[in-house]
């Protein structure tokens, strides 16, 4: 499983990330000042990203950058109060993978810290990824080889987007996924607030897979947050 190192010394907002990102299917570390950060990465080669505060206490977070930077390549997220362009270039400079200014919103997080992964990965990231030709939830089955799906025995007539939502969700049957994640993970576009593209798609999918089992749900929706398997 992937491992998110949470560098920030506010320990509600550490919290929270942690928290959010775990729902997503990743595993999180926490450490609330700069030696500690630098300290964990030091000690530690599983970790695959870090997400740095750069106030924090004992050793600033800019500090603790140039340190890691020192021994180590992991991909590094600052996420910072400070919104001045100069602070950006510099921390950039200093080996920064991106930039996040708080106060910030979490699904914007959650594509940032996907889309680093990725390139620092050089392939698409996923937090529980399966290799399986078959996947299986419950009673649905998608057979990747020939793109087809089947739920309770009765083949479903899905579009290629349709397919693909479905697809992502076997795949990681564990993830909760924001709006935004799962629009760009299928659309391979930036997500708009605005845009009913998958408001549209998701209702015509839950309609085809309640036709076949008129007794079961297999997408939830979680309010403020995302959809999810059942």
């Amino acid at each position: 499983m992937i491992k998110i190192l949470i560098a920030e010394d506010d320990k509600e907002i550490n919290r929270l990330i942690c928290d959010y990102l775990k729902g997503q299917g990743y595993e999180t570390l926490s450490a609330f000042n700069g030696f500690e950060a630098s300290g964990i990465i030091r000690e530690r080669s599983d970790i695959s990203l870090v997400l740095l505060d750069l106030m924090l206490p004992f050793r600033s977070g800019d500090a603790a950058l140039a340190d890691i930077r020192a021994f180590s390549a992991v991909p590094v997220i600052v996420v910072s109060a400070k919104d001045t362009v100069r602070t950006k270039i510099d921390v950039m400079r200093m080996g920064a993978d991106d930039y996040i200014t708080k106060p910030f919103d979490l699904d914007e997080l959650l594509v940032r810290v996907e889309a680093v992964l990725r390139r620092c990965s050089g392939s698409s990231v996923s937090a529980e990824p399966q290799r399986s030709e078959t996947l299986t939830h419950r009673s649905l089955t998608l057979d990747r080889s020939v793109k087809t799906a089947q739920l309770c025995g009765k083949t479903l007539t899905l579009t290629a987007k349709e397919y693909a939502i479905l697809e992502l969700f076997l795949l990681n049957p564990k993830k909760l996924f924001s709006k935004a994640n799962l629009f760009e993970s299928v659309w391979n576009e930036q997500y708009f607030s605005d845009d009913n593209t998958l408001k549209v798609h998701m209702s015509n999918l839950r309609s085809k897979l309640k036709e076949a089992s008129p007794d079961e749900d297999y997408i939830e929706t979680v309010w403020g947050m995302g959809y999810k398997l059942t």
